[in-house]
């Protein structure tokens, strides 16, 4: 086994050659992620440019250059007090799910109810200050929570997320304009399901996004356009080239806490997450070598996303899975401190905008549904095959809300509502709208709690499910779940349900025990 070589008296290299191959492929991943994020904030958030590019991106590159450049000094740090060459900084950007979370479940909802993407906005940075207490916090209570909570209930509820939020909506995209969308579609999961490597290791999403603008810019040339390509739309971009710094955002960020009751029902769990998450990350990167104190990285997310979100950033950051594959690329100090350094180029000089204006959101809808795809995927395959019901279970309240989210949506464009319309008509034609509002209510808790109770009945560990149904019944009361808003008797007639059945399961587990002990007794001494 080949050892790393120490020298306790030598300064720590800052760049070896190997930093190359890790900057190319970690860029290339913070740069499509870039673009996926100004596409949501554009075209789905429906965001005017001023705001997405003069006050939004800035203050995103700021956030990820501290995080990067952070990261890079642990790593020297490290390397420095082991005297060893071979120590690779941890991976950092804007966290991925929750890019789609705070865009699908806090900024779109809140901007089409009040009719301004201001207001979701600000949403989403009161969301993103919630997290960041969270996560600054965590390291003191994120073991005890991985601890009590089952991983099919954690993944099961992303996984909700993620396929009625973030592959949906992509997949009908692709399928409007299937020449691109499919092509793409194709690209990514030749590479990322079948493992086919592309000439020279180049990255398949850049590969997809290339192909796509290829194919996009080639149609509207020849007067047949796919994509929604323009010289117009280029030149615009072109004009639009320019440099913008961050500005503090204080006002918007507590202006947006008028919807705390909103906010809260999915800040809290989705803090939990990454709290979660990190940790994997931390042992992910101390079994390949590298040791990183646990709570200095989950304090670091926690304040680099804190400063972005005073600027203007609704997008919470996150240490990337994949340390142990920059650092067999060769990755070492250097690729995070200069991704950091390139962020900031892109972010502050416009230099995003004229990217958006050459590449077609179609060739980008496919990564979101591979996205998708690949967290529901997860929730299946890292937990015991057993747990699968209740992966399904926390699945459910998530098909709810993207359902009521669609009927709100149909009858909001005729000009109608539900109530308007009436239930019971609603109910004739197979629409059960109160079941839907009903169960979609604070959809994440509901999840996590559904899922928590299936894991436990599946194990018979009664008990332990009768606690989280008890829990359920708390959550529901103030309307953490199964409401629209945090309050006092939010659902009251919801929460009763769930205290009988915290009280069903408690005998399930006495009845348990009434059968076991005699079992017991019967069993011939040895």
């Amino acid at each position: 086994m080949r050892m790393a070589m120490t020298d306790m008296t030598a300064k720590p290299t800052i760049w070896t050659p190997g930093d190359w191959n890790a900057f190319f492929g970690f860029g290339t991943n913070i740069l499509v992620n870039m673009l996926v994020l100004t596409g949501l904030l554009r075209f789905v958030l429906k965001m005017p440019d001023s705001l997405v590019f003069g006050r939004i991106l800035p203050a995103l590159g700021l956030m990820m250059a501290l995080s990067t450049f952070y990261y890079a000094w642990l790593a020297y740090e490290l390397a420095r007090k082991t005297g060893r060459n071979d120590v690779c900084a941890l991976p950092s950007g804007v966290s991925v799910p929750h890019m789609f979370i705070v865009t699908f479940v806090i900024m779109l909802p809140i901007s089409l109810t009040t009719g301004d993407p201001v207001k979701g906005w600000e949403a989403g940075l009161a969301w993103v200050f919630i997290q960041s207490i969270i996560l600054m916090l965590g390291g003191f209570i994120a073991p005890y929570i991985r601890e009590v909570t089952p991983r099919a209930a954690l993944l099961g509820t992303l996984a909700g997320v993620s396929i009625a939020f973030i592959a949906m909506r992509p997949a009908m995209e692709m399928f409007m304009t299937p020449m691109i969308g499919l092509t793409c579609f194709a690209i990514i999961l030749v590479s990322w399901f079948g493992g086919l490597r592309y000439p020279r290791g180049i990255p398949a999403g850049l590969v997809a996004i290339a192909a796509g603008t290829i194919i996009a810019w080639g149609s509207t040339l020849i007067g047949l356009p796919l994509g929604g390509m323009g010289l117009d739309k280029l030149a615009q971009a072109l004009s639009s080239f320019g440099f913008s710094v961050p500005i503090p955002a204080l006002g918007h960020v507590f202006s947006g806490f008028q919807f705390l009751g909103i906010i809260l029902v999915t800040a809290i769990p989705f803090g939990i997450y990454d709290l979660v998450e990190a940790m994997d990350n931390v042992e992910s990167a101390e079994a390949a070598g590298d040791h990183y104190p646990t709570t200095r990285v989950l304090s670091a997310d926690g304040v680099v996303s804190m400063i972005g979100c005073l600027m203007g950033n609704p997008f919470i950051n996150a240490v990337y899975i994949g340390h142990p594959g920059w650092k067999a690329m060769g990755g070492r100090i250097g690729y995070s401190a200069l991704t950091g350094v390139v962020v900031l180029a892109l972010a502050w000089f416009g230099v995003i905008a004229l990217l958006t204006a050459l590449i077609p959101v179609v060739a980008i809808a496919p990564i979101l549904l591979y996205i998708g795809m690949l967290i529901g995927a997860q929730a299946f395959q890292t937990t015991p095959a057993a747990h699968a019901p209740a992966v399904v279970l926390a699945l459910t309240p998530h098909l709810a809300a993207w359902a009521k989210t669609l009927i709100d949506g149909v009858l909001g464009a005729a000009g109608t509502s539900a109530a308007q319309v009436g239930l019971d008509k609603l109910a004739q034609v197979g629409v059960l709208y109160h079941g839907l509002e009903v169960m979609a209510g604070g959809a994440i808790i509901t999840g996590l709690v559904l899922g928590a109770i299936g894991v436990f009945i599946v194990d018979k560990k009664f008990v332990k499910a009768s606690a989280f149904a008890g829990a359920g019944a708390l959550l529901t009361f103030f309307g953490f779940m199964h409401g629209e808003a945090v309050g006092f008797a939010k659902s009251p007639s919801v929460a009763l349900a769930y205290v009988m059945v915290a009280g069903l399961l408690y005998a399930c587990s006495r009845m348990e025990e009434a059968v076991s002990e005699p079992k017991a007794l019967a069993q011939p001494a040895e």
